[in-house]
């Protein structure tokens, strides 16, 4: 693995290449993208059903577009019983986590009548997007599912490609099944997500999409952002490992390589203050890939945007690591706690050397739906309040009303909006037309 002296050179180098990663830089895919976002808009059904033909060879129709209930319990026959009882944990610990972060109306009083508040409602139909290409994602069917369930969304459809045979990955219907989605589609692509944004005779319109999925998916969710409510436009997967002279090599090696095997354009980097420690994972690194099954794509990843930076010392680290942002950050350091009060931008963080990246993307309840390409700046996991919207709640008495008339007529009309000021001028106004004496 390429090893670098962290200079400014190197860093800016770093974050131009890890930018090349970001959907907005496939701009060639965009024209293709609105043309089926176009075609489902314009011809439903029948232009849903045909993309399904052309990339995923099923023929399907209104009747077999949905997946049936015996479908679902083929799907539970196929799925080993271990791995049932390992989906039913996580979603015990996933719930037990969002559950926190619930929200509540709340409204204030003061004693000149004006009643002030938010009411927090659920949106009412929400639309899971579930890849189905080379792999099946079970826990990302949670991940998403299980924050608008808890949220209290009315209904839960998600879409997910099938094969030619119009099967499903059983995995993935389970894993739906177990966390409550209402309604399975057998739909992928740019054009699934144009049937969930726009809504066909058989796809229901949706008020917010979320999941992950390639290019084409990423396009059309930024595509249709405005129809709908997204939870962000996700590039490849990316790790960072922060880590001093206390690391064990061995560690860090291994869940460098845990974020590297997705897909050559993942991204897998270390930055640490250890030379010797620089050069021990970039040991382990070589010892492992003579064993793993992905190796051919880790080595493609690690070529293409992987690297281990040596920072002069651990500020210079960790300002590299805010100025990337990544979506998982390993904090291996000899107070970990300490270094993350240091940490501004990440979408998740994992303190210490048993916390390893895979602990977040299955069982320790947080969300791994994160920020990609440097968005943890501005952006965060999904959550409940994803599915949430907040109404602000006004109720004035004609006292409260009084009091500030004029204020609000002063600011309407420095602003040129004279029937603003007119609307609240009327309700003091005395019926000869003179408002009325504070």
């Amino acid at each position: 693995m390429r090893t670098l002296k962290l200079t400014d050179e190197t860093k800016s180098s770093i974050q131009e290449l890890l930018k090349k990663r970001s959907p907005s830089s496939y701009g060639k895919y965009e024209s293709t993208v609105r043309e089926i976002l176009d075609n489902v808009k314009t011809n439903g059904d029948a232009a849903l059903f045909e993309y399904t033909r052309k990339f995923d060879k099923a023929d399907l129709n209104p009747d077999t577009i949905r997946v049936t209930d015996e479908e679902i319990e083929e799907a539970y026959r196929q799925v080993d019983p271990a791995l049932l009882d390992v989906i039913r944990k996580a979603i015990v610990n996933i719930r037990a986590f969002h559950e926190n972060e619930l929200q509540k109306s709340w409204f204030i009083t003061r004693p000149d009548g004006m009643i002030l508040g938010q009411r927090v409602t659920p949106l009412h139909r929400a639309g899971v997007y579930v890849p189905g290409g080379k792999a099946a994602y079970p826990s990302s069917v949670l991940m998403n599912v299980i924050p608008a369930r808890v949220a209290g969304v009315d209904e839960i459809i998600m879409c997910t490609p099938c094969n030619a045979q119009g099967k499903v990955y059983p995995t993935t219907l389970v894993a739906a099944h177990e966390a409550g989605v209402d309604t399975i589609y057998k739909a992928g692509g740019a054009q699934a997500i144009a049937a969930m944004a726009f809504g066909t005779a058989s796809v229901p319109k949706v008020d917010k999409i979320t999941g992950p999925g390639n290019i084409f998916v990423a396009l059309a969710k930024k595509a249709v952002f405005g129809f709908v409510g997204i939870d962000s436009v996700a590039g490849p997967s990316e790790v960072q490992v922060l880590a001093d002279e206390t690391a064990d090599a061995h560690y860090v090696a291994a869940d460098l390589l845990s974020q590297a095997e997705h897909d050559q354009l993942a991204s897998a980097i270390l930055v640490t203050t250890s030379e010797e420690l620089a050069h021990a994972v970039s040991d382990e690194i070589d010892g492992y890939l003579k064993t793993l099954s992905r190796a051919d794509i880790i080595r493609a990843s690690l070529g293409n945007y992987g690297c281990i930076l040596i920072a002069p010392d651990m500020d210079a680290a960790i300002g590299m690591v805010n100025d990337i942002a990544s979506e998982h950050l390993e904090i291996v350091t000899a107070d970990p706690w300490n270094t993350m009060t240091k940490i501004r931008n990440a979408g998740a963080i994992f303190l210490g050397e048993y916390s390893s990246e895979p602990l977040g993307d299955y069982m320790a309840g947080p969300n791994h739906v994160l920020p990609t390409n440097g968005t943890a700046r501005f952006f965060s996991a999904l959550s409940v309040e994803d599915f949430l919207k907040k109404s602000s709640i006004i109720s004035c008495s004609r006292q409260a009303l009084k009091k500030m008339h004029t204020d609000i007529e002063t600011f309407a009309e420095a602003e040129g909006l004279t029937a603003h000021a007119n609307a609240v001028r009327v309700r003091f106004e005395t019926s000869e037309g003179q408002v009325e004496d504070e």
